[in-house]
């Protein structure tokens, strides 16, 4: 903080960046998956090669030979024991942090190589077993010392394991951590499977630390594990216990537009952790230094302007941050709006979430709103999805005199004392759209206002899989590095269908159940308005004998009840239509659906980008395909250089596969780049790794929301005394 109590203007250096994490570390974990799952995925030789890459994004540097000769012997060999006691549904998380804030503490996180968790099978509570990996093979005292310190030979001086494990166990059975209010019984051991009982005898001496979480098990002692693991686990249930740990540990999150209705209004909307709780504390902090406090007006105003730059990727809790700030600032009587670039965005939260609250809609916007600035100024202006930025304020439906004059950016730092812009540049879709950190940066220089920039990092959707979306970015060129075989992680599931028939097929049977799913393609085939009084949608998107509509070019409810464009994501006859990037961007839903066209195809180890040509059908009074490619009609513009259009297909494919929470599935019409993305896939039929509506645990299985009745919100005002910011409760 600043002399005068403002935040720093820079960012902490990169390196600091990658690692935040270690800061304000949140439910990191490489992997979960089933023992059974975990020796399948060991045999096809992906285990240790996934670990290590993992290991890389959260710790910022290369696995040990050490820690993936532990991953490669000791976790299977622990693997193999709950198989044997039959206990091979028994879920292991590995090398896992309890979801706690460590910023006050110093040093690296807390690791555990392994927590096992399932159901109890007596008392059918989850039972969690916190597991250390030994591979020493002999300890001795060291002399004058506690039984807390021994001697490891060719390491040198080491502490006991149990000393480790009661580190672990606070963390994760205290106030602060993911067990704290669950029915659950907890303990912990280490497992030093290359040694013997006589070879590490100082371990289990009679001073040697003691509590449940201090077991010590070694070669001699495996019948024994074997025995105590039947007596801790039932033999099924770990899917489920494992849903209720995650959920607890914050990597399964409640989904955008359901937290919204839930929450009702109330100043308390998300749980947010880690580095966007920091960036909401900031926000918060500064509003309230620079405009003081709303109900006694400053003698001398304070006159600075502030700008937040908050950068991050799809799912990095941007939105939540956001709409969490404005709910807070709105409970403290400021003057707040939700402005954004989206249409499909503002139109699921004020046609969905607003439903008969005119109050709550009117305070979601766009871009393109303050070409005339409020009078007075808002206090706070949120900008999401800035990356969607126009150059200009500009609409065929405006007059003249209407058009904005000056750039869009300066219109938004303008309306308000303190904007928020929620940025992330490989998002950006269309070639009008100019949002990016330059123009933000340059906007503020031109209005004197204090800039301060954060990046988030961590992951919260796709399952929280970060392995998913760096596997995303990768396959599609996004990033340079090189696209790998996707190994499950037990987080996000992914699959090829050879046939769009099959792809709806999926997608449809899990809506069907229960699920919240959607289909959605590039733009690769003519869109046809609306046709006739009836608004009779045509049947554009067409792959052999399969044919489907676009979502409805509308404003208003079409032929069979075809919801208009910006409610096709919420509304529950959008499944019959495909949707787009336009009408995607920003939602998520559990399984999604996404067929490549041909603007994107595989040729000769490289993507080669496509503008499509289309033809008139004179029978049917509709444009059809002549060549296939895109036929978005700003992407595809002859104004568009190749690299630009590339760019441009790439980041709405991105954005595309993205979207899905649990599952998604791919479709491409061209068979090579088919074939491609069958090779980058593999072989995704491991036991429990589908997860479908059916075989979710029933704590998996919460069902989405309607849009609330009509009437007004019970909005509090004024209501900071429930606590700082940061001591939130989700509902």
């Amino acid at each position: 903080m600043r002399p005068d109590g403002l935040p720093h203007m820079d960012m902490p250096p990169p390196a600091r960046v990658t690692r935040a994490l270690g800061e304000h570390l949140v439910s990191m974990l490489l992997l979960k998956l089933s023992a059974q799952d975990l020796l399948a995925l060991n045999s096809r030789r992906r285990m240790v090669p996934h670990l290590a890459a993992r290991w890389k994004h959260f710790r910022g540097s290369d696995a040990s030979l050490s820690e993936r000769s532990a991953w490669a012997e000791s976790l299977v060999d622990l693997a193999k024991d709950l198989v044997a006691a039959n206990r091979g549904n028994v879920e292991m998380i590995v090398e896992c942090a309890a979801t706690v804030d460590e910023s006050d503490r110093p040093g690296a996180p807390r690791l555990i190589d392994v927590v096992l968790i399932g159901h109890h099978p007596y008392t059918r509570g989850l039972s969690v077993q916190l597991v250390e990996l030994k591979r020493w093979s002999m300890v001795t005292r060291v002399e004058a010392a506690t039984a807390e310190l021994v001697h490891v030979p060719g390491m040198g001086e080491k502490k006991h394991p149990a000393v480790q494990l009661r580190e672990y166990f606070d963390a994760f059975t205290g106030a602060r951590g993911p067990l704290s209010g669950l029915d659950f019984e907890c303990g912990g051991f280490a497992y030093l499977h290359n040694a013997t009982d006589a070879s590490v005898k100082p371990l289990m001496d009679l001073d040697a630390p003691t509590g449940a979480y201090a077991r010590m098990y070694t070669n001699d002692g495996r019948g024994r594990l074997m025995s105590d693991l039947r007596k801790h686990f039932a033999e099924d249930g770990g899917a489920s216990a494992a849903e209720t740990l995650l959920r607890s540990m914050q990597l399964r999150n409640t989904p955008l537009l359901d937290a919204m209705i839930r929450s009702r209004g109330e100043d308390t909307v998300f749980t947010l952790r880690g580095r966007q709780q920091e960036v909401a504390d900031q926000i918060l902090g500064t509003t309230s230094l620079v405009l003081g406090d709303p109900n006694q007006p400053a003698l001398m105003p304070d006159e600075r302007r502030v700008v937040f730059l908050v950068t991050g990727g799809a799912g990095t809790g941007k939105s939540a941050i956001g709409l969490q700030v404005k709910a807070e600032l709105e409970a403290n009587g400021r003057t707040v709006k939700y402005a954004s670039g989206s249409r499909a965005f503002n139109g699921a939260i004020q046609e969905h979430v607003g439903y008969g609250d005119r109050e709550f809609r009117e305070s979601f916007t766009y871009f393109s709103s303050f070409v005339t600035p409020p009078e007075p100024p808002l206090d706070v202006l949120l900008c999401d999805e800035a990356h969607r930025l126009r150059d200009r304020s500009t609409s065929r439906f405006w007059r003249p005199e209407q058009q904005g004059t000056k750039p869009q950016v300066d219109e938004l730092l303008e309306a308000s004392r303190l904007t928020v812009f929620f940025l992330d540049e490989s998002q950006s879709v269309r070639p009008n759209e100019v949002g990016n950190v330059e123009l933000i940066e340059n906007a503020a220089k031109r209005h004197d206002a204090e800039l301060v920039r954060y990046r988030l990092r961590e992951q919260f959707r796709c399952g929280g899989s970060d392995a998913y979306i760096r596997w995303v970015r990768a396959v599609l060129g996004v990033t340079d590095d090189v696209a790998e075989q996707w190994t499950p992680d037990g987080l996000m599931h992914i699959e090829v269908a050879d046939s769009p028939e099959e792809l709806e097929q999926v997608i449809r049977s899990e809506a069907l159940a229960g699920a919240s799913a959607r289909m959605v393609a590039g733009y690769c085939w003519p869109w046809t308005k609306p046709l006739g009084k009836e608004k009779r949608l045509e049947a554009d998107v067409r792959i052999g004998d399969w044919h489907r509509p676009w979502n409805a070019d509308s404003e208003s409810f079409c032929e069979n009840g075809a919801p208009p464009s910006k409610i096709w994501s919420v509304h529950q006859d959008g499944l019959e239509q495909i949707g787009c990037v336009y009408t995607a961007q920003g939602l998520e839903w559990d399984w999604c659906g996404v067929i490549m066209g041909d603007d994107m195809v595989r040729r000769d180890g490289k993507w080669v980008f496509r503008r499509g040509k289309e033809r008139k059908d004179l029978e049917a009074g509709v444009k059809r395909v002549a060549v296939p490619g895109s036929f978005d009609p700003k992407v595809r513009a002859s104004s568009v250089d190749d690299g630009g259009f590339a760019r441009l297909v790439r980041h709405a494919y991105h954005v595309l596969m993205t979207r899905a929470s649990r599952a998604t599935v791919l479709y491409s019409t061209d068979e090579e780049t088919r074939v491609y993305l069958k090779d980058l896939v593999g072989n995704v039929q491991i036991h429990g790794l589908r997860p479908t509506w059916e075989n979710l645990p029933p704590e998996a299985r919460v069902p989405h929301l309607p849009r609330p009745r009509r009437g007004g919100r019970n909005r509090s005002r004024n209501r900071r005394d429930k606590g700082q910011p940061g001591q939130k409760t989700l509902f």
